[in-house]
């Protein structure tokens, strides 16, 4: 691909103030739109098991918005089939806008040769009939989720049910404590927007230019790593998507930007805040780095004696800067700090004030600190802290 002229040159803080206003953590939020809001203007919310002060779903409107309730939260996901779930980054709750422009992946599940599962005979079709005249079900009221009790043991009609959502004949229109509910397509989307119309070529553009928005400024790796698409899907379609190709100081790769976000300098206050490791701002490490200079890594997979920074460790986010991290839990009422990385005496205040948000949002009334990577500032903090919480 032949790389196009730029049509702005951008300094690195240009790039991340813009990013930052694209991804909502600059500027007053419209709460009018709430979490609705939130998930059209990110075009998509990553779904993760983890839940250590909330799931990372609740996270990333309590980021952008502050401490709306959790009940909010999800009503707003999933009343009216206002969203439905399908794999664009990972598992990822999406406008239901967006289902047409799935249709090439849909496709490419259909025409699959190959799957992890068996599928027996009949169990399909069984699944679609049940799901007709009883629905909408959870895997273990359509015949059980798992034959035995390993992870990946499914059942057949766990099998089916889940091949169906990825064919997009059956949607997950809920999660209940944390259990899928499925229904059909044909029931749970709307008329106008059930469709498999439109081709692989112009779902790729629409989601390259939805990417684009959603970030503000990226390369060519950052917007096709947005809803996992192959570099070469980007190329096909980036000409046609309306982001215009720009440079960024130190990126050392082409990118390209929403031409909206090029035309007014972002403007406003900014969130002072915990992230899940999850957040669309940050889900991208190498992303991370080039913006942030901030190097953060999942560590809950990681075996625990090779920690460096904690099992859930939550970046800090404040003055358009990430400042630190903290791996939190709950005993209780209490909310507990238990592993805190500061980038200096001057993220104190910030850091605190993260914290005691988060810990109002989770129906704390106490906070405490256990170790700071910085010793000395661990009786600031946590003075800070208790101050805030008063």
């Amino acid at each position: 691909m032949t790389t196009p002229r730029p049509l702005a040159d951008l300094s690195a803080d240009e790039a991340r103030r813009i990013v930052l206003r694209a991804q909502g953590f600059i500027g007053a939020p419209d709460r009018r739109s709430g979490v609705r809001g939130i998930l059209r203007h990110l075009g998509a919310i990553q779904l993760d098991t983890i839940s250590v002060l909330a799931r990372s779903h609740e996270l990333v409107p309590y980021a952008r918005l502050g401490a709306v309730g959790r009940r909010t939260v999800e009503d707003a996901y999933w009343q009216d089939t206002h969203s439905f779930e399908y794999w664009s980054h990972a598992a990822c709750i999406l406008p239901i806008e967006e289902w047409p422009h799935f249709a090439f992946r849909r496709r490419a599940y259909r025409n699959r040769p190959q799957w992890n599962h068996d599928l027996p005979d009949g169990v399909y079709d069984q699944v679609i009939k049940q799901l007709r005249s009883e629905g909408p079900l959870t895997a273990t009221e359509l015949g059980g989720a798992k034959k035995t009790n390993d992870w990946w043991d499914w059942s057949g009609s766990k099998v089916a049910v889940e091949r169906a959502l990825m064919y997009g004949e059956v949607v997950c229109v809920e999660r209940r404590g944390w259990k899928r509910i499925y229904d059909l397509a044909e029931r749970a989307v709307p008329g106008d927007l059930l469709h498999d119309e439109l081709d692989d070529t112009e779902c790729l553009r629409r989601l390259v230019g939805l990417a684009g928005r959603s970030l503000g400024v990226g390369t060519r790796a950052d917007i096709a790593d947005y809803h996992r698409l192959k570099g070469e899907q980007v190329d096909a379609v980036i000409a046609e998507s309306g982001l215009v190709p720009v440079s960024v100081e130190g990126w050392g790769k082409p990118a390209w930007a929403d031409p909206a976000a090029l035309e007014t300098p972002p403007r406003g206050r900014h969130r002072t805040t915990l992230l899940s490791p999850f957040d669309s701002l940050i889900w991208e490490r190498a992303r991370t780095e080039r913006i942030f200079g901030f190097t953060h890594r999942l560590e809950a997979y990681v075996p625990k004696q090779k920690r460096i920074h904690g099992y859930f460790a939550m970046p800090v986010l404040a003055g358009g800067r990430l400042v630190g991290r903290v791996d939190p839990a709950r005993e209780g009422r209490t909310l507990v700090a238990k592993q805190v990385t500061l980038d200096g005496p001057k993220a104190v205040p910030a850091v605190a004030q993260a914290l005691a948000e988060a810990a109002t949002w989770v129906d704390c009334t106490d906070a405490r600190v256990e170790r700071v990577d910085t010793p000395e500032l661990r009786e600031p903090l946590a003075q800070e802290l208790a101050r805030l919480l008063g």
